[in-house]
């Protein structure tokens, strides 16, 4: 059995994306059929449209997503029809050899599911981050389903499945942000931004937002930035060292993911801080650094994956903490939208006068 639903696909690189009908088939061994209330507009969506991931067109795009689970195959004992989930898109497979020595959060072989969506004509669908959730129902791996508190508003909810979890998790679980520590968060989009609530979250002392926008820089404001830069008018490594003493900071965060960014939060840092490398780079950037440099500073040069996240333990949590009043998702939200409204998301995107734009389905 099949079911037809509308979906947002990009057909060829760079062309506008189109609402299409989508055939989905039943889920099989180890896979879910969701039906997606919300789905925010990421700016990986915007890549695979440029043709930046991958050349495997046409791509069903969407993958910040929350729904309920409307059908299970068989095997699939963790989530069931009705449960409301956030979907992920590095479900653990825990038996690689990082699984199995308890880093699952950095597994190698994660899941998605094994069958293909497609178009009506039958040309296989590849679903953006394997998940594909601009669309009235999506097929993924059972293990994509996080189940949390069904009383969220799914607007909020479908952050975490991606920008809103990638930053928290760079500042918390990957930078290892703590009580009293100085942070730098280079780019203040929604990744960025979060980046500034898990610093605040994890109880920084300073931390510094910068970004060549104003209107991004009060919004890091409003999301706990004790101190702002503006790069267009300020050395953002000269500014961030004078923040903090001469030394600076502890852990300094690029959310842009540029060479130029990255080397600004390398001179950025303190000796023996870290560097944390959340903005995703073009396959064609190159980086240049003195080895010297890296040896002489000390410290840890990382990559964030996902915010380094296991989701069935930090979904849950940072729903919980935003039911309680502690942290404010919603901040996130700029507005809600339909299907045929994703080209103008895009637009407004490259604008910069938005943080988030979700679809509510």
């Amino acid at each position: 059995m099949t079911q037809k639903v509308q979906g947002v696909v990009a057909l060829g690189k760079g062309a506008p994306v189109r609402v299409e009908t989508i055939v989905l088939p039943d889920p099989g061994p180890g896979e879910a059929v969701v039906k997606v209330q919300a789905c925010g507009v990421c700016h990986t969506d915007l890549h695979y449209k440029q043709g930046g991931i991958g050349d495997g067109f046409p791509f069903l795009l969407g993958h910040e997503a929350s729904g309920v689970v409307e059908q299970t195959g068989p095997g699939v004992t963790d989530v069931a029809a009705g449960d409301f989930v956030i979907l992920n898109w590095r479900a653990v497979c825990g038996r690689c050899r990082s699984c199995l020595r308890g880093r699952p959060w950095y597994c190698f072989d994660t899941c998605n599911a094994r069958q293909k969506m497609t178009l009506e004509d039958g040309r296989e669908l590849s679903p953006a981050l394997g998940i594909g959730a601009f669309a009235e129902k999506t097929l993924v791996a059972a293990g994509q389903c996080t189940k949390v508190d069904p009383t969220v508003s799914p607007t909020v909810a479908g952050l975490l499945g991606c920008g809103v979890m990638a930053g928290i998790g760079a500042a918390v679980n990957t930078g290892g942000a703590g009580r009293g520590d100085s942070v730098a968060v280079i780019g203040c989009g929604g990744v960025g931004d979060a980046a500034v609530l898990g610093a605040r979250l994890a109880g920084a002392a300073r931390i510094i937002a910068v970004d060549i926008d104003d209107r991004k820089l009060r919004t890091a404001r409003a999301m706990g930035a004790t101190h702002t830069v503006n790069s267009r008018e300020d050395d953002p490594v000269k500014a961030i060292r004078h923040l903090t003493g001469g030394h600076g900071a502890d852990i300094v965060i690029d959310a842009v993911g540029r060479p130029e960014t990255y080397e600004q939060a390398f001179r950025a840092r303190d000796l023996a801080g870290t560097v944390v490398l959340v903005g995703v780079p073009t396959p064609d950037m190159k980086l240049e650094l003195p080895l010297l440099d890296v040896f002489g500073r000390g410290g840890a040069l990382k990559s964030s994956w996902y915010g380094d996240c296991l989701p069935s333990r930090d979904f849950p949590m940072l729903i919980d903490l935003h039911q309680q009043g502690r942290i404010d998702l919603a901040a996130f939200v700029t507005e809600t939208i339909g299907l045929g409204d994703i080209e103008r998301a895009f637009a407004r995107m490259h604008e910069g006068d938005v943080l988030r734009s979700v679809v509510v389905l």
